[in-house]
């Protein structure tokens, strides 16, 4: 038997069991005991008990768990003593009924103290213990030791301070300072413990007499000073900690213009690699209205921040320029994005990097940051008309009128060929109500594009939609000689027409086909005025001659249809749809065009075959779904819907149908919640 196990046994036989061990030991070393030894404990209840013997059997046990966790190499171990002792506020229960852990925990915690009685993380687990399970004084009285102990740590005295009430703590302090003079933490909480502002500051001016290089202390006692009793101070505190900008700049904001002009060279000299400094001094200049001096200033700092070797982060510039406008300082914005945004950026990856740039500061809502990179970068790339779309719609988002009109107006004179910036232009000037001025900006858009369609166009449209017809007409003349087109045609022959002048119109037309025989709206426009004249015969032929010349031109079948379902020739336009299917199969508007005319016929059940076929063959055509689901009856309606759902989720008709089914039945509240999360 090891030593171990002999003391334990003699110590057993030597006493109570029960009374040493208590009832769950006795459990277990129950079926350890052989017979005999279990009727020597019975026997040997009144003997002496062996203290001696049962403290070395508490250490045996302690060494043989010690060893456990111990590593195969003599004097080395796997617990980290530093993390193990900090980490003993983890193991402090967090329930005052837990009374086993509370009592495993204060032993382990009275263990570690009369080990090493000079480690202060011990003795604050040990009162924060106390505190957790209510015994407050026994938690002070215990910090209190630990002070007594550990004179010169910040922590515990903190921790001292805490547990007492205000008045105590102020002796605590008091007696914390008197050991530890040049602690910063415990001038601070010396001060948070007054409560009258002149003791604040009292205790402020003890600190820095005896910690005046605190840069902490400088600013919590200028905080409470009044503006021209913090510019004193703190004129002493930039001697004191002349490498602080914090208190350079502050000191600077305090003075007058010359003044800070002074400082702000003072804090240059003392610390040459602060760019805040540079910054701070173009803000001051703008406040005079020195834009010059803005620029010279930035574009110094950068200079002299390179030969004092400190690495220019353009990331830092961009959120300095950010923080410039923020403060109300557009001139120092603008100067940093002018000196930076090219810094460090190949050629080939400017214009990405720039447009990059002015879409972050439009999402933080710097706009005048990205007005100045698209000034910028426009300066570099006057001929990217990638570049003048984007800051076009820059100031159409964020801009005011005239901004996005000035914009335009640049656009035009830097990338004259562009139609787009011409257009926009006129309608902007157009609907804010100067009409002539649009007229003059087309009139200028000609000279550059002499054979843009869309110029053209958009100059008709202004005359017409302000009633001056006769100039239209005059226009759409002329573009047909400079700049033809079958949409050109188109409009002139839509502009008669709709003037009431069909004869001009249909000449147009057929002028138009004889120029451009497939472009299908020539024949349904005269196809469609021969129709509202009643000459039914002729515009039969021609969309006849249409579905010939443009097989692919769906609308011309589907008015060849109706055509002849008007004039009861319902076979005959139902054969014509079949024509059309044969030659556009799996075409969802023709489907839906033979499955309407037999409804409108009457015949519903040829109508519901029309649409099974069309489903097989259009199977995703919400269109067809939609329709599908108001043809069934009305108990079938739900589960064709259903069904449409599945093929077709996506579809705007397929949702719209579905959600008309429900208000039908009067679900209003699933219709609105169908609808916002369709």
């Amino acid at each position: 038997m090891t030593p171990l196990g002999s003391g334990l046994m003699s110590t057993i036989q030597g006493g109570t069991a029960s009374s040493i061990l208590g009832p769950g030991m006795m459990s277990t070393l129950g079926g350890l005991l052989t017979p005999g030894t279990r009727s020597g404990i019975k026997t040997g209840a009144s003997a002496t008990l062996d203290l001696n013997k049962i403290g070395q059997a508490r250490n045996k046990i302690m060494d043989i768990k010690l060893n456990q966790v111990s590593d195969s190499v003599s004097g080395q171990t796997n617990v980290d003593p530093k993390g193990y002792l900090t980490d003993l506020q983890s193991m402090i229960p967090q329930h005052g009924s837990d009374i086993n852990d509370v009592k495993k925990a204060r032993m382990l915690l009275k263990s570690v103290r009369q080990t090493n009685p000079r480690h202060p993380p011990a003795w604050i687990a040990s009162a924060r213990l106390e505190e957790v399970v209510g015994k407050l004084q026994v938690a002070r009285n215990l910090i209190m030791e630990g002070c007594d102990n550990n004179k010169d740590n910040e922590d515990i005295w903190l921790e001292a301070v805490r547990l007492h009430p205000p008045d105590v703590g102020k002796s605590i302090v008091a007696t914390a300072v008197g050991h530890m003079p040049n602690s910063v933490r415990i001038w601070m909480k010396a001060a948070d413990l007054e409560i009258d502002e002149r003791a604040k500051k009292k205790v402020f001016r003890k600190a820095l007499e005896q910690i005046p290089t605190s840069v902490k202390l400088w600013k919590a006692a200028v905080s409470l000073e009044a503006p021209e009793d913090a510019r004193i101070l703190l004129t002493r505190a930039v001697e004191c900690c002349s490498a602080s900008t914090e208190l350079w700049l502050a000191l600077a904001r305090l003075e007058s213009y010359d003044n800070a002009r002074k400082v702000l060279n003072k804090a240059r000299q003392h610390i040459p690699t602060e760019r805040q400094i540079w910054l701070s001094a173009a803000r001051l200049e703008e406040t005079r209205g020195q834009k010059d001096m803005v620029e010279r200033i930035v574009s110094k700092a950068l200079t002299s921040l390179r030969a004092n070797a400190v690495e220019i982060n353009r990331d830092h510039w961009l959120k300095d320029a950010v923080d410039a406008e923020r403060a109300g300082c557009a001139m120092t914005s603008q100067a940093i994005i002018k000196s930076i945004l090219g810094y460090g950026i190949e050629d080939e990856d400017k214009k990405a990097t720039w447009l990059e740039d002015a879409k972050n500061f439009s999402d933080q809502g710097a706009f005048i940051c990205a007005r100045a990179v698209f000034a910028y970068a426009l300066g570099e790339m006057p001929n990217r008309r990638s570049l003048w779309h984007a800051a076009v719609v820059f100031e159409k988002d964020h801009g005011t009128p005239d901004d996005y009109e000035e914009m335009l107006k640049q656009a035009c004179e830097k990338a004259p060929q562009s139609e787009e910036f011409w257009l926009r232009h006129a309608k902007s000037r157009w609907l804010r109500g100067h009409v002539e001025d649009a007229r003059g900006i087309l009139a200028k858009a000609f000279e550059h594009n002499p054979n843009s369609e869309q110029i053209w166009m958009a100059a008709v449209k202004l005359e017409s939609e302000n009633n001056h017809f006769e100039r239209a007409r005059r226009l759409l003349e002329r573009a047909r000689g400079k700049a033809p087109s079958a949409r050109i045609w188109m409009k002139s022959a839509h502009l008669e027409w709709c003037l009431g002048e069909t004869d001009k119109a249909l000449m147009l037309l057929k002028e138009g086909i004889e120029k451009y025989s497939d472009f299908s709206k020539f024949y349904m426009m005269i196809g469609q005025i021969y129709a509202q004249t009643q000459n039914y015969n002729e515009a039969r032929k021609i969309y006849t001659e249409g579905v010939k010349k443009c097989p692919h031109a769906i609308p011309i079948w589907i008015l060849l249809s109706r055509l002849e379902e008007s004039q009861n020739q319902v076979v005959k336009a139902r054969s014509d749809l079949e024509k059309a299917r044969n030659r556009n199969p799996r075409n969802e508007d023709l489907w839906l065009e033979s499955v309407r005319i037999e409804t409108r016929a009457g015949l519903k059940e040829l109508a519901r075959e029309r649409m099974a076929r069309a489903l097989q063959e259009c199977e995703q055509s919400g269109r067809l779904w939609a329709e599908a689901v108001w043809m069934e009856e009305r108990h079938g309606r739900k589960q064709k819907s259903l069904d449409g759902l599945k093929k077709c989720n996506h579809s705007s008709d397929m949702l719209v149908a579905t959600a008309k089914l429900l208000w039908s039945e009067r679900k209003m509240k699933k219709v609105s919640t169908f609808l916002s999360t369709a």
